[in-house]
């Protein structure tokens, strides 16, 4: 099963303190609105930092994206990723519209209560 890009979303308290942080690792600021939340990349290695959007870290998964969000020309839709793990007996915490088209996601969470989100920005090829 393909779900896409990977990334860890972390749950920040200071956004421009967690930036700051980051960028000593190497990081450098690859999207993001500056505010609540920024997308920081080292070669292949993405982290999101989100201040008060999630309240714990979340392990993220982005069908239809590269490494560099950048739309693929073939992909497995949010919706069909969905359809398989709810098949294999995982409970989704929320889901996508099955009706709907384009960019959706839905959430599980692991048994150790670990968040997973699968978030489709692009639409299904």
């Amino acid at each position: 099963m393909q779900l896409g890009n990977f990334s860890v979303s972390l749950a920040v308290k200071d956004l421009q303190a967690s930036k700051a942080f980051y960028e000593k690792l190497g990081f450098t600021a690859f999207m993001g609105d500056g505010q609540r939340w920024l997308i920081m990349k080292n070669g292949p290695h993405v982290i999101g930092l989100f201040q008060g959007m999630f309240e714990r870290n979340v392990l993220t998964f982005n069908p239809g994206w590269d490494g560099d969000a950048t739309p693929l020309a073939t992909f497995t839709d949010v919706r069909e990723l969905q359809r398989r793990l709810k098949a294999a007996g995982v409970e989704l915490a929320t889901e996508a519209d099955e009706a709907s088209t384009g960019p959706a996601s839905f959430m599980a969470i692991d048994p150790d209560g670990n968040p997973i989100l699968v978030d489709q920005h692009v639409p299904a090829p």
